[in-house]
């Protein structure tokens, strides 16, 4: 299959970069000169997927399970016991397999003085589906958190959205430095995006959406890219993505990036930008799918990306501003949840990846603390941090 011309670069085509035992470049990490090690021991629950700070509270985290529960846990003092802030396990798929289960949180800019927090899971539905026959949604709701826990009772469903096969469904949300929340869907699920979803604008699957939240229900911004094409879905931010797992704001330059799992040979990240096309189901990363020969024309090239070679599945991460590994400063990190990778890209001037460290865990997420310090998410129970070897 012949790639598209642009400016990413593949670990499978050897663009790393590479130094002598020892040798470090100014300004750059060490290749392979992290190790991932445990803290936040209290931590330790199953199919673990996300770890936000509260806003406001630079001690407690909350910590999004798949199964439906959120934890709420003191990183500084292990005596305290951690807490439920909110369990909606009777809302969920029963028994949440695969891709399913409760996705992600954000909370919101004004969360501090409203208690307002948001979520993405995915449900029973009414709407017919392919593979198993039980209909599935996925959902996005609002509910108001009262001191160190939130009342069920107190759930707003903003969108639900049929989903056709059990995976796929993206997870992600992130409040822009506009104020609007950003909702990350994937094309819906089997393989290959056998709907036609992600290059399909009156579908909001395979997208990134952009939503006014402010009011009881969800608005759509008048400046959403699609507002005035006809038969497009105006939430619609970006679109052309196969499965985005999480996304994340860049503070120092409003920048979105988002990591999107490839189907069967290359794992990307992007910077996502107004109306832009990221070319699934007709591009895999920077390669055609499924083709020799393929229509690029219109699409943006990912910043980065590499082969199953070295992973299969993708994690976004987000861009390093902490003080512990200053040579980090201004690098976006992510990693793969097959393999345990962890990569380093230049965010201000994208170029080779730098491969920081091989944890061999299973990493669901990455989690900024307040002060820009970054840790790892595992589905093996634990919460890590990147130290230097």
């Amino acid at each position: 299959m012949k790639p598209r011309t642009s400016r990413s670069h593949v670990l499978g085509g050897l663009a790393l970069i590479v130094l002598a035992a020892g040798a470090t470049l100014a300004g750059c990490p060490q290749p392979n000169g992290y190790r991932a090690v445990p803290v936040v021991p209290q931590a330790d629950y199953d199919v673990m997927l996300g770890m936000h700070w509260i806003p406001g509270d630079t001690e407690h985290v909350v910590i999004v399970t798949k199964s439906g529960v959120i934890w709420r846990v003191n990183t500084v003092d292990p005596a305290e016991e951690p807490t439920v802030y909110l369990d909606i396990q009777d809302r969920l798929i029963p028994r949440p397999n695969g891709e399913e289960g409760l996705l992600g949180l954000a909370f919101a800019p004004d969360y501090a003085s409203s208690g307002t927090f948001y979520v993405h899971y995915t449900a029973l539905g009414d709407y017919p589906i392919r593979g198993d026959g039980q209909a599935r949604k996925g959902v996005i709701s609002r509910f108001i958190a009262d001191g160190a826990a939130a009342d069920p009772s107190t759930e707003h469903i903003l969108l639900e959205q049929r989903q056709p096969y059990t995976n796929h469904n993206g997870g992600a949300l992130a409040f822009g430095p506009d104020g609007y929340l950003y909702v990350a869907f994937g094309d819906g699920g089997s393989a290959g995006d056998p709907e036609g979803n992600g290059q399909n604008l009156k579908s909001l699957l395979g997208k990134i959406l952009r939503l006014d939240v402010s009011g009881v229900d969800y608005t759509v911004p008048p400046d959403n890219p699609f507002v005035a094409t006809p038969g497009a879905r105006t939430e619609v931010w970006a679109y052309g993505l196969r499965n985005p797992w999480r996304i994340a704001f860049d503070p120092a330059t409003g920048a979105l990036w988002a990591a999107d799992v490839g189907q069967g040979e290359v794992e990307e990240i992007d910077i996502i930008v107004k109306g832009g096309n990221y070319g699934w189901n007709r591009l895999e990363a920077s390669r055609c799918y499924n083709a020799d020969t393929c229509d690029a024309s219109g699409t943006i090239a990912p910043v980065a990306e590499y082969t199953h070679e070295f992973g299969c599945a993708v994690t976004g991460g987000y861009v390093y501003h902490g003080a512990t590994l200053p040579e980090l400063q201004g690098w976006y990190v992510f990693g793969d949840f097959c393999s345990g990778r962890v990569w380093g890209v230049n965010a201000e001037r994208p170029g080779a990846i730098i491969p920081l460290a091989d944890t061999g865990l299973q990493i669901t997420s990455f989690a900024e603390a307040p002060d820009g310090e970054l840790y790892l998410v595992t589905f093996n129970n634990s919460v890590q941090q990147l130290v230097r070897k």
